[in-house]
């Protein structure tokens, strides 16, 4: 098998592809790009190892259920938004895995028997794995949220690619809630522009940029909190001397938001 790709997934507000008869409209090009990386990744993984923007943890922490549970971290949804499953299994002998691999360069980890799957996970997942039959393990953020930490993890998964095991960030390349609508336009199409420039960057330079990220046009404005941005240095960690690719980016999500989503290494097909 060759190395999967890694991918930062912009994975959109709430328990969207469960209301998709009523949301449809707004997420139908989000729905469409993550239901076509199957067949860019032209393989099923092994599993998938999620860093969540939806979990924080003093130290990096990872889900290691077998059969984790579903957490509801929204508000103001319909009623069955509370009530639908993604039943894809954990994988606790990932999870240990992992926590060597953090543990040995340096990242003290521990293991969370208890945590269920939040819905960056399942939102992001969802389209791309419907049956839910590819076993799922969480990584949570790191408090301090410093991206010099986020992305050295990413680099300690790498090798992870070569044994099958798809390494996703699930954020949002916008992440304004006082500024979601055409109040945030301004802002997300310029620091959106910038990540697109800054990803078509050789590798080096690309990562000094990413590192210096607070620089960019209207940064602050685009990230208040830069939870929802910190899985994309992992993912970059992942496979940080490769090209990037943009396999989704919409200039009027939401109506007028600009979100991407990105890709390390290259596709089995393009």
């Amino acid at each position: 098998m060759h190395a999967l790709p890694s991918y930062f997934l912009s994975h959109g507000g709430g328990p969207w592809p469960f209301m998709m008869d009523q949301v449809g409209h707004l997420y139908g090009q989000l729905d469409a790009a993550l239901r076509d990386i199957p067949r860019q990744l032209g393989v099923t993984p092994k599993a998938v190892l999620v860093i969540t923007a939806h979990w924080e943890e003093r130290d990096f922490t990872l889900s290691s259920s077998a059969r984790p549970t579903m957490i509801y971290d929204y508000g103001g949804f319909p009623p069955h938004t509370y009530e639908v499953r993604y039943n894809a299994p954990g994988s606790p002998e990932l999870a240990a895995q992992v926590q060597l691999l953090l543990e040995a360069g340096g990242h003290p980890a521990r293991l969370d028997a208890q945590r269920g799957f939040d819905h960056g996970t399942f939102s992001a997942l969802y389209p791309i794995y419907p049956d839910a039959q590819v076993p799922i393990v969480q990584l949570s953020l790191k408090r301090g949220l410093d991206p010099l930490t986020h992305l050295e993890v990413g680099r300690l998964l790498a090798p992870l690619r070569e044994q099958g095991v798809l390494i996703v960030g699930s954020g949002l390349s916008y992440h304004n809630l006082r500024a979601f609508n055409a109040q945030g336009a301004a802002a997300s199409h310029a620091f959106d522009g910038w990540l697109r420039a800054t990803m078509a960057l050789p590798p080096r330079e690309r990562t000094a940029r990413l590192l210096e990220w607070e620089q960019a046009p209207a940064a602050r404005m685009a990230h208040p909190r830069e939870e929802h941005l910190l899985p994309l240095m992992v993912a970059l960690g992942a496979a940080e001397n490769e090209p990037a690719a943009v396999p989704y980016h919409e200039d009027a999500f939401m109506g007028s938001l600009a979100v991407s989503s990105f890709r390390f290494g290259r596709a089995a097909v393009a």
